[in-house]
């Protein structure tokens, strides 16, 4: 294979990657993120880049290192139940609960509804719904259409429309970056930055599709040791492309600011600025771009949903699998992006602080022999502080004995109340599990010695 064609294959890989991840979310989120930040957009933009472009590539690694295929070898060493259930939950979350209902919910709402009179918006989403996840089923059923749909077609023209918009609203800004800063960015911005990177849900999205990919480069002929390689090499690319594509996407929130209010949010203000360079063609347009960018998404999940849980229920056929993920993510989206959005918040709070550390526990497994023990020791001690943050942000209040818990546990572990509790007690479940696999591991060669001098 000659230079030039590996870097052909790599940046198809790097466009796969790319189309999966970047959708309506990573779309309008740091957008929404630049008018909140106000002036403070830069350290902001700096958290949200960790849990937005760094996690997600630290993910890759941990895909490579481990020469895992799937989200269910990365956490299959606290325990094979652990595993599946992580597995499920993840794939639940991202896909027919949340990420794939999103998609089709966030196109309609910019692309759709505004050419629809109220009367029409349920029944109207009613049939986009079916429509987009119809066609997400059908190109989804021969895995092998993912490359060429997604990484040849639909990506590239994406961008297109993408990059169009950004040249003309960056090089004519609608104000400067010295805007009103939103209270929660006030103090905390790093830290608000890097809870709102998990909204993109990519760093639990890539141990989802890391398989998808596997396959994918699998299929451009790469046998299963360059398969590492090639994925932490195509990931590298995607993500600093993603990482531009998000600062610039911040800045034109923040600078929106000099022409228009903060809005409900980023779908609302990235509408708002294409209409304010392109007048009505800008609301058709946005609605290209957005329904581009959110079916590349669905496309890449619907697959990933699907050879995973066969992979856990082989007894379920890929095909049907693919059957549930299409009909459960229909009626999920017509709930409404709103309820949509504010549950999907507080079941990220409990599933990131897993995903995070599943991924650090792979990258470091090398020194600790993937040890199931450090593994179980690290669960333990987080699965507390995610539950607490799960509650402290969910839509439903909290009250009595449970309010009461939530509030000291903001009080007194350290980061709880920056929504980053399970980090400290992490590290401590980190420190103890391997201290105990230390003393096994000693114990072990002691054995191994007695035992040799008895032989002799």
């Amino acid at each position: 294979m000659t230079q030039q064609h590996h870097w052909r294959k790599t940046i198809l890989v790097a466009s796969l990657i790319f189309g999966m991840f970047f959708g309506a979310g990573n779309l309008i989120f740091p957008v929404q993120l630049g008018q909140l930040a106000g002036a403070n957009w830069l350290p902001a933009t700096l958290g949200f880049l960790v849990t937005g472009t760094l996690v997600p590539f630290l993910a890759m690694l941990a895909v490579s290192v481990t020469r895992s295929r799937g989200v269910y070898d990365i956490a299959k060493p606290v325990a094979p139940w652990f595993g599946t259930l992580f597995l499920v939950m993840l794939h639940l979350t991202i896909g027919p609960f949340f990420g794939t209902p999103r998609t089709a919910a966030t196109a309609f709402s910019m692309g759709v509804a505004p050419f629809l009179p109220g009367s029409l918006q349920t029944g109207g989403m009613f049939i986009f719904s079916a429509l987009f996840f119809g066609l997400a089923y059908v190109l989804s059923v021969k895995q092998s259409n993912l490359v060429s749909w997604i990484g040849k077609y639909l990506n590239p023209l994406f961008l297109i429309l993408l990059v169009g918009i950004l040249c003309i609203a960056l090089l004519v800004p609608m104000g400067n970056l010295q805007q009103t800063v939103n209270t929660a960015y006030q103090q905390n911005a790093v830290f608000q930055g890097f809870l709102d990177g998990y909204n993109t849900m990519d760093g639990i999205a890539l141990l989802a599709l890391a398989v998808t990919v596997v396959y994918a480069v699998k299929g451009l002929g790469y046998h299963d040791d360059e398969v590492p390689k090639m994925v932490a090499k195509a990931g590298m690319l995607s993500i600093v492309v993603e990482a531009a594509f998000y600062t610039a996407l911040v800045l034109l929130g923040t600078s929106s600011l000099g022409a228009f209010k903060v809005s409900a949010n980023g779908g609302d203000t990235f509408a708002q600025i294409v209409g304010h360079y392109a007048g009505n063609f800008g609301t058709l347009f946005t609605g290209v771009v957005v329904t581009l960018a959110v079916f590349t998404t669905a496309m890449g999940l619907f697959a990933s949903f699907a050879q995973d849980m066969h992979k856990a229920f082989p007894k379920v056929s890929y095909l049907n699998w693919l059957r549930v993920i299409a009909a459960g993510s229909f009626i999920t989206a017509n709930a409404g992006l709103t309820n949509i959005v504010a549950w999907a918040v507080p079941v990220l709070m409990l599933m990131y602080p897993f995903a995070l550390s599943l991924i650090a526990l792979s990258l470091l497994a090398k020194f600790f022999n993937r040890s199931a023990i450090v593994y179980q020791m690290v669960m333990v001690f987080v699965i507390g502080p995610a539950c607490l943050d799960a509650l402290s942000n969910s839509p439903v209040s909290v009250v009595g004995w449970v309010s009461q818990i939530v509030t000291t546990y903001h009080q007194v572990v350290p980061l709880a109340a920056q929504g980053m509790g399970w980090v400290v007690p992490g590290m401590v479940g980190l420190m103890l599990g391997y201290a105990v696999y230390r003393v096994q591991t000693l114990n072990a060669k002691k054995i191994d010695i007695r035992d040799t001098t008895l032989s002799e």
